[in-house]
């Protein structure tokens, strides 16, 4: 998620139509336009574009199976 504000150690985060906040005690150095990994409400990681990028990628990728799993049904036991 990209942080669209910080107010001391927490910021304000956007990805996608999403905004959210959260706290930024472990990543003191991250400011407004950085992407950062969020977990549990606290932005862990700093994460440049490309790697923001393939991040969201993978998870549009995940999204995309349905409940039945990829296309590919594999030797067909569940």
């Amino acid at each position: 998620m990209r942080i669209t504000a910080v107010d001391g150690a927490r910021a304000t985060i956007a990805a996608e139509g999403l905004e959210q906040e959260c706290s930024l005690m472990l990543v003191p150095g991250a400011g407004v336009g950085d992407y950062v990994l969020v977990h549990a409400g606290y932005a862990i990681s700093v994460l440049d574009e490309t790697e923001a990028q393939q991040t969201y990628d993978l998870l549009r990728e995940i999204a995309s199976f349905d409940e039945s799993g990829p296309d590919d049904p594999g030797d067909g036991e569940t």
